[in-house]
């Protein structure tokens, strides 16, 4: 890799990458003090952990267990009833809470732009990549709440730079990465694994090309590699958490009657807790029942919400959420217009210069990216639960580093064209601003902002 000087040098850009990152994110921190939107449901899983009471949630414990221990670190201790958004909270140990997912939010434009460079753009066109992650206000809106898509988001796309690492490299340490970021990252929530399931892809598809070139047997060993880093330890990483999870949540809960009479039979005070008949099950069984019982409930979401939206909406960014309101503050899960638009315009770009290509001659980056982006939004397609804007993300970033990649196919045009951007990019996170720290906002205020009737 070329590295340029100046402005787009490498340490430049990473320096400058964690300076924006970092203000961005300690901006008003703990803004506001009382509870936004889905805190009121992870904070009271969480706060189960320390009263070892039973509790449900359809998204596996990883990302709950994580913030628990943290919070745990800094002396949380359970009270506060997570019972309504807008409920003012007692003390400041919420922000302890809140920390770990914004220095996940934090480091993740550091990650998005080494991945930039792995796929060999240019230090500017990696550079605006990342840059768009720092400034688009619905990443920062999500990393900034106890809420776990950050985490998501820098596990997964952490198992993406080191898998580029690897097939650069080949260090095993690289791959032993991979498995642990990419068994973490489903292990945060199910749509995590789309990273695994990309990399896997990618690998048949090159060691269908090796054992055409050099035979089976001698790619038997690469094999063996795969199967144990990307098949065995990932679903290890999953599977560990949950041994945790059961050991802490020991007390009968709000969450039993999800569960079978031979699981409620191993929770102290539940109603079957002394029937002699019930066999106890193993970690495993447990394991087993709970994801099962997950899926269920995923299934059984149908209920509408007044912001939910649809698949084909996101990349438009048609339906943004309400998260909080209190006199003329608002937290408005809204992305930066400029970041989604000019993202979704690379992805119509990059798919039809591949189409009309008739897929000849393509080159692997703009392969990878689109199949992606595909793995990512394609998925929902099938799904009739309700969905919200936030389950763009990870699609959203794949779309950055399409539009970035697309920004470098002109080289002499690349460095001005990331200065304007960059620029625009700057000006719209301001504009937007107010909505994504809850700062005071004028009716006239929020209008000038509601660009689209569907934003209201």
């Amino acid at each position: 890799m070329n590295m340029k000087y100046g402005l787009f040098s490498h340490k430049s850009i990473i320096i400058l990458l964690m300076t924006l990152s970092v203000i961005v994110h300690a901006l008003w921190f703990g803004q506001p003090n009382s509870a936004v939107f889905d805190e009121v449901h992870f904070g009271k899983f969480i706060t189960a952990y320390f009263t070892h009471e039973y509790y449900f949630d359809i998204h596996p414990p990883l990302g709950k267990l994580v913030v628990a221990g943290w919070g745990w670190l800094w002396g949380y201790q359970p009270g506060f009833s997570f019972a309504n958004i807008g409920e003012v909270y007692p003390d400041n140990l919420y922000m302890a809470l809140r920390l770990l997912p914004t220095l996940a939010g934090l480091l993740l434009p550091l990650v998005i732009y080494g991945i930039g460079r792995r796929l060999r753009l240019s230090n500017p066109a990696a550079f605006l990549a990342g840059l768009f992650v720092v400034l688009d206000n619905a990443l920062l809106v999500q990393s900034r709440l106890i809420l776990l898509d950050s985490f998501l988001l820098l596990f997964g796309f952490g198992a993406i730079y080191f898998w580029l690492r690897y097939r650069d490299t080949h260090a095993l340490s690289n791959l032993i990465l991979v498995g642990v970021l990419s068994g973490a990252a489903m292990c945060i929530k199910w749509t995590g694994i789309s990273f695994i399931a990309l990399i896997v892809l990618w690998e048949i598809i090159a060691l269908i090309t090796r054992i055409r070139t050099h035979g089976f047997m001698a790619s038997w060993p690469e094999m063996r590699l795969r199967v144990a880093f990307l098949g065995i330890l990932p679903l290890l990483i999953y599977i560990i958490p949950y041994i945790v999870h059961f050991s802490l949540l020991s007390k009968s809960g709000p969450g039993d009657a999800f569960m079978s009479p031979r699981f409620q039979h191993q929770l102290a005070g539940s109603r079957y807790e002394s029937d002699a008949t019930l066999a106890p099950l193993s970690t495993l069984e447990k394991t087993i029942e709970l994801n099962i019982e997950m899926y269920r409930a995923n299934e059984r979401l149908t209920a509408s919400h007044p912001y939910a939206s649809t698949w084909y909406s996101w990349p438009l960014m048609m339906r943004p959420i309400f998260y909080w309101t209190q006199n003329t503050s608002r937290i408005y899960l809204i992305g930066n217009p400029l970041v989604w638009w000019a993202s979704t315009a690379g992805v119509i770009a990059l798919l039809l210069t591949v189409v009309l290509s008739r897929f000849r001659a393509v080159p692997r980056t703009p392969l990878f990216l689109l199949s992606a982006w595909l793995a990512n939004i394609l998925p929902f397609v099938g799904i009739t639960r309700v969905m919200f804007l936030y389950h763009y993300f990870t699609a959203l970033i794949w779309a950055i580093l399409m539009l970035a990649y697309i920004i470098d196919g002109k080289p002499q045009h690349t460095r001005k064209t990331v200065l304007a951007l960059g620029g625009v990019a700057l000006a719209c996170f301001i504009f937007f601003a107010p909505l994504s720290y809850g700062l005071p906002l004028s009716e006239k205020g929020f209008s000038m902002r509601a660009w689209l009737t569907s934003w209201r």
